[in-house]
């Protein structure tokens, strides 16, 4: 007979720092790094042109762990949720919608404003600090994530209509017809403007706001060729637009539009060199990045009458300084980096950058976090099921810890047909140690600042690679199975043969299941929550087991079974969508022929 405890304490194995004491004492007490106020998030927002994005996460977790094994009051708790729920400075303006994001996850507090020392002295209250160009965070300790926010969908519809609104105000001289009228001129036949069908029109990076241009350009009659040495060949085919080289797309172009990153390959890539090249006569316009222009190679190229005119969102100095040549020369059209600068883009970026916020502060992954090590998108996109397989082992690996030795030394063993080089486990070891770490303290995890969390708490991980011979290599994890030793287990099914909690699972049919537990087989589905029994192998338990739930008014989502041998023990797993009460949790305890049983929140 299973005993059961009718007030359901939940227990929360400790982690043991370097700094430890081997020494417990009698009396067992709430971790202080639970109820003390975490160390603030910084997430900053900045942009060095306007609408750069860069998501600055601090994930740093206290260093202070208690090296009891307390029960925690249903009081202990509601604390630890108020304490866990997240707070966020936003200090300077951010579009409502995003804002709303922002308040249905957390605080929110609008502080705009601020000097620099009343911004410090807030700060330590926050988990978030939200902030654009008018803000910088100079410093990045070991747990800083930086997420970058550059390229927002958003964003990118916008900049490629400025484009073109750039390129047809050009060539129709509106900008300067404009101004003459306004100071009592009329001059038609000066601002003849030229036509745009039928003419060549060179996109210069052809990523997602140069491919927007191109669709458009193609489609008042303009002739669209491209350059881009990463960009995919079928991409711009389905377009209708050549990839070329650089020489023949700046040598060909009666028009040339700029959608380049600014990078020491970029830097003034566009100078006298390159404009000597050029069509006489070509226009030039640029929404991108001002430092990819030798400016001054520009106003010659202007003055020879090489380039006849330009149309400039962007510049190497923003603001530009008031006696520029470039700025004030009759040829050129310019706009203060209005790229982006659409009330719907706006209200879009105020929302990516809250979602992004918020994904950052729950642990989530992400392709856009700029100091993460590199994982490229397909490898995220094709271990995915793996990586909630990892976080749902750590979470159930941790629930099955007891005793106050706190957790020490986790292994990894990961099953695949793959060679080791081909397998890149970064991003599953995150999310076990998310897994391990999350449910048991007020800290959020990720890829970035797993291992240092890991390190923080005194918690050692070893990964082991096994290569499966009889396994596809079109999968790239065949089984995960995580072992934690030198601890006790509240399940006593879940030890080895080698004395460790072991459990193991797999990915099948795109769903995370758990395969083994200790010794036994099983065959769970890691949803929802999970009841699991270690019986005496006979008719009836299955039966018993379920009408004890109904009675409860508990639904069973599933059920399995696995044994060593026929008629000895085995080990029922009952996945259940609601929490049994106490009283049903003992009747099932109550059962003869049930040794032992575990609740777990998956």
């Amino acid at each position: 007979m299973a005993s059961a405890s009718c007030t359901k304490p939940t227990f929360i194995p400790a982690f043991t720092s370097a700094s430890s004491s081997s020494k417990s004492s009698s009396k067992s007490s709430f971790p202080s790094f639970l109820k003390s106020t975490s160390i603030p998030i910084s997430l900053k927002l900045s942009n060095s042109y306007n609408f750069q994005r860069s998501l600055v996460v601090n994930y740093a977790l206290k260093t202070t762990v208690s090296s009891q094994f307390p029960v925690l009051t249903s009081k202990d708790l509601e604390s630890l949720s108020s304490a866990s729920t997240p707070t966020i400075l936003v200090s300077e303006k951010l579009g409502g919608a995003g804002l709303e994001v922002l308040r249905s996850f957390g605080k929110v507090e609008c502080l705009y404003d601020l000097s620099p020392e009343e911004l410090c002295s807030k700060i330590s209250s926050f988990d978030a600090l939200i902030v654009r160009s008018g803000t910088k965070v100079t410093r990045q300790p070991p747990s800083l994530v930086v997420l970058s926010l550059m390229h927002q969908q958003a964003n990118t519809v916008a900049a490629a209509e400025h484009g073109i609104a750039l390129l047809t105000a050009m060539s129709r001289n509106v900008a300067q017809a404009d101004a003459s009228i306004k100071a009592g001129k009329w001059q038609r036949n000066k601002y003849v403007g030229v036509s745009l069908v039928g003419k060549t029109l060179a996109v210069m990076g052809f990523g997602k706001v140069g491919s927007e241009v191109a669709r458009r350009a193609k489609g008042i009659g303009m002739n669209v060729i491209a350059h881009d040495p990463y960009a995919p060949s079928d991409r711009a085919r389905a377009v209708g637009v050549d990839l070329v080289s650089f020489d023949q797309a700046i040598s060909t172009a009666d028009f040339i539009s700029l959608h380049m990153p600014l990078t020491p390959t970029t830097s003034k890539v566009f100078n006298d060199d390159t404009f000597s090249k050029m069509k006489k006569g070509v226009r030039l316009i640029n929404v991108a990045r001002g430092g990819v222009i030798d400016e001054d190679a520009l106003v010659r190229a202007l003055e020879s009458g090489i380039v006849a005119q330009a149309a400039l969102d962007v510049f190497t100095e923003e603001p530009p300084p008031k006696e520029s040549k470039l700025v004030q020369h009759e040829n050129v059209t310019v706009t203060p980096h209005l790229g982006a600068s659409t009330k719907e883009a706006q209200e879009g970026v105020a929302i990516e950058i809250a979602e992004a916020v918020v994904g950052a502060l729950k642990g989530e992954l992400s392709a856009t976090a700029v100091n993460a090590p590199m994982v490229a998108p397909e490898v995220m996109s094709e271990l995915a099921p793996y990586v909630v397989l990892a976080e749902k082992l750590g979470r159930l690996a941790v629930q099955l810890v007891t005793g106050g030795n706190g957790i020490k030394f986790v292994k990894v063993v990961y099953r695949s047909a793959r060679d080791p080089d081909d397998l890149d486990t970064r991003l599953l070891r995150a999310m076990i140690i998310k897994g391990i770490i999350e449910p048991i303290s007020a800290s959020f995890v990720n890829l970035v600042n797993a291992d240092f969390t890991a390190k923080q708490k005194g918690l050692h991980i070893i990964e082991e690679r096994i290569a499966m011979v009889d396994s596809s290599p079109e999968f790239p994890v065949h089984s995960i199975q995580v072992q934690i030793s030198n601890v006790d287990s509240k399940f006593a099914s879940a030890i080895s043969e080698n004395s460790q909690i072991s459990i193991e699972g797999k990915v099948k049919y795109g769903m995370p299941h758990l395969t083994c537990m200790g010794s036994f087989g099983v065959d769970v589905s890691l949803e929802g929550n999970l009841l699991l029994c270690r019986q005496v192998d006979q008719p009836g338990m299955i039966g018993r087991v379920g009408n004890l739930l109904a009675e409860n008014n508990v639904n069973v989502s599933f059920m399995s079974v696995g044994r060593t041998v026929g008629r000895t023990k085995a080990i029922m797993a009952i996945g259940v969508d609601e929490e049994p009460d106490c009283i049903a949790l003992r009747k099932i305890g109550d059962v003869p022929a049930i040794e032992e049983f575990v609740f777990l929140k998956l």
